[in-house]
């Protein structure tokens, strides 16, 4: 058995005002065939429009957010979820005034090309505990 405690992952600070913390991996939960991670997006924070080949989840734990897919907008609140097709653009904002607290699963596993994609576009690949 392995067990992550997110205390200990180290995050990536995207410049759009949200910390993700990958769970799955090599050294980490080793699966195989999808990528789990744990996002903390501060009050106005975004997760960019994007697209990938990924079917995906996410799960909001806390906090209210705008969530855009394909043409469709609503607002969803702790605790959904909501499943995105592949291919299908896709953004989600903090609207509330506090931190709001996603899971994300997406498979086939690997990492997503926007994110690579998100820290040329903005400040750099800070790393925040």
């Amino acid at each position: 058995m392995r067990i992550v405690k997110l205390s200990e992952l180290e995050g990536m600070a995207f410049p759009t005002g949200r910390v993700t913390r990958v769970l799955t991996g090599r050294d980490l939960l080793p699966t195989q065939n999808f990528t789990a991670g744990y996002v903390v997006i501060r009050p106005g924070g975004t997760i960019p429009p994007h697209t990938h080949s990924n079917e995906e989840i996410y799960i909001l734990v806390k906090g209210r957010a705008k969530l855009v897919v394909a043409s469709e907008e609503t607002t969803v609140e702790a605790v959904s979820g909501v499943y995105i097709e592949p291919d299908s653009e896709h953004a989600l904002e903090n609207v509330g005034e506090e931190d709001a607290i996603m899971i994300f699963v997406y498979s086939p596993a690997g990492v997503v090309d926007h994110w690579a994609h998100e820290m040329e576009a903005g400040s750099g690949g800070k790393r925040d505990g």
